[in-house]
C-alpha cells in the first residue's frame, strides 16, 4: 500500500499585481499573463551533471509501483488536489503549482530543456501540419486550432557509457563468372553470376555513447514521442522549478534501470555497425557477439512538448510538437477517395507506358 506523498509547491506570485507568473517560452523570465510584468530567473549555481549508475542503488527513491499521487496545496486559493504530475494549474483558481522533491522519494531531474515555443507557435505549427499532409481529406486543411492545447515536459533518461565489444563473424567477399544460358529465342548469350567467398573474422570495437535518450514515461506513445528528435540537448539548463511554473510537468513511470536496458539495445544497433565495418567486405555476417560497459552515468531531464487535441468528423486526433524546433507528429485522418484515386492514377501510368513500349516495339 502507497502512502500519500504530500508537497508544499512552489509559488509564484507576481510581484507587481500578487496575480501569477509564468515562465515565458524562449526567454529566462517570468511573466504575468495579467500585468505583463518580468521578473528574471536567477542563474543557477550549479552546472548539470551526470550520475554513476550504481549511485541508483544508494538513493532514498520509492519504485514507481510505490509512489502515491502527488498532493498539492494551492497557495493563491488553498485548494487540494492531487495527481502524477510534477507540476500542474490549480483546477480551481489556475494558479502553477510545481512539487517540492526534496523528499527523496523520486529521482530529481537533474536538468531542463525550457520551452522555446509559445502556444500560437504550437498552433501555426499544426495548422502547417494538418495543411500538408498528404491523402488527408481536403477539409482537413481547414483545421485552423485545435481542441485544447497543452505544454508538457516529458521526462527523459539520458545515458552514458564507454563500450568495448568482441565479436566473432565472416567477412564475404563477392567475385563474377561468367555462366553461358539460351534466351527466350534460342540464342546462346553470356552473363555475369555473383558468388561470395567467406573468410572468418573476429576483432573488437570500441565507443563512447553520449546522451543515449530514453522517454521516462507510458502515459504517450515512446515511438511517436521519439520522432520528436533530435533535441537540442546542449541547450538544456539546470533544474530550477521557475521553468515548470505553467506548464503540466509528467512525472517518470519508467525506472531508471529500465531505461537503461532501453538504451543498451540502442547501443547495440550501432555497435553492430561498428562491427560490420571493422569486418569489412561487400557483406557481413555477425555470429556473436559481447560488450562491457565502463563509466555508466544517467541524469533525468525535461523536454518541452506541445500535446495538441483537433477535431475532424466528429473525431478527436492527438499530435505532439516539438517545442524547440516546432516539428510535429501525431494521428490524422486519411481519404479513402484520394488513396483509391493515387492507385486507378498510377495503375493507369503503368498501362500506359507498357502501351508506348509494345508500339515502339513495332
Amino acid at each position: 500500500m502507497t502512502e500519500q506523498a504530500t508537497s508544499t509547491p512552489h509559488a509564484f506570485p507576481c510581484a507587481s499585481c500578487g496575480a501569477r507568473v509564468e515562465f515565458a517560452p524562449g526567454t529566462n523570465t517570468l511573466r504575468c499573463p495579467y500585468c505583463g510584468h518580468e521578473q528574471a530567473i536567477p542563474l543557477a549555481q550549479r552546472q548539470v551533471l551526470e550520475h554513476h549508475i550504481e549511485e541508483l542503488a544508494t538513493l532514498p527513491r520509492k519504485p514507481v509501483a510505490q509512489l502515491a499521487p502527488q498532493q498539492y496545496a494551492c497557495h493563491k486559493c488553498g485548494a487540494r488536489t492531487q495527481g502524477t504530475t510534477l507540476s500542474q494549474a490549480c483546477q480551481f483558481c489556475g494558479a502553477p503549482m510545481v512539487a517540492d522533491l526534496s523528499s527523496g522519494e523520486q529521482v530529481v531531474p537533474e536538468a531542463v530543456l525550457p520551452f522555446q515555443l509559445d502556444e500560437k507557435a504550437a498552433r501555426g505549427a499544426l495548422r502547417k501540419w494538418t495543411s500538408s499532409r498528404w491523402f488527408a481529406p481536403s477539409a482537413l486543411k481547414k483545421v485552423a486550432t485545435a481542441e485544447s492545447t497543452k505544454g508538457t515536459y516529458l521526462p527523459h533518461w539520458t545515458y552514458d557509457a564507454h563500450t568495448a565489444s568482441r565479436y566473432t563473424g565472416a567477412r564475404g567477399e563477392h567475385y563474377y563468372t561468367t555462366e553461358t544460358y539460351t534466351d527466350s529465342n534460342g540464342n546462346q548469350q553470356t552473363r555475369q553470376v555473383q558468388h561470395t567467398r567467406w573468410y572468418p573474422a573476429s576483432g573488437e570495437v570500441r565507443r563512447f555513447f553520449d546522451d543515449v535518450l530514453v522517454v521516462g514515461t507510458r502515459q504517450l506513445d515512446a515511438s511517436r514521442t521519439e520522432k520528436l528528435e533530435p533535441w537540442p540537448l546542449q541547450q538544456s539548463v539546470p533544474y530550477q522549478p521557475a521553468f515548470l511554473a505553467g506548464y503540466q510537468t509528467l512525472r517518470y513511470d519508467v525506472e531508471p534501470e529500465q531505461g537503461l536496458e532501453v538504451a543498451k539495445g540502442k547501443m547495440a544497433a550501432v555497435i553492430k555497425g561498428d562491427i560490420r565495418r571493422d569486418i569489412g567486405g561487400d557483406v557481413q555476417r555477425i555470429d556473436w557477439f559481447d560488450t562491457r560497459y565502463a563509466n555508466l552515468m544517467y541524469k533525468l531531464m525535461l523536454l518541452p512538448v506541445w500535446l495538441a487535441n483537433y477535431l475532424y468528423s466528429g473525431k478527436t486526433y492527438q499530435v505532439m510538437i516539438n517545442a524547440r524546433s516546432g516539428e510535429v507528429h501525431g494521428e490524422r485522418p486519411y481519404s479513402a477517395a484520394k488513396i483509391a484515386a493515387a492507385i486507378t492514377a498510377g495503375v493507369l501510368l503503368i498501362a500506359a507506358i507498357i502501351t508506348l513500349i509494345v508500339l515502339s516495339q513495332h
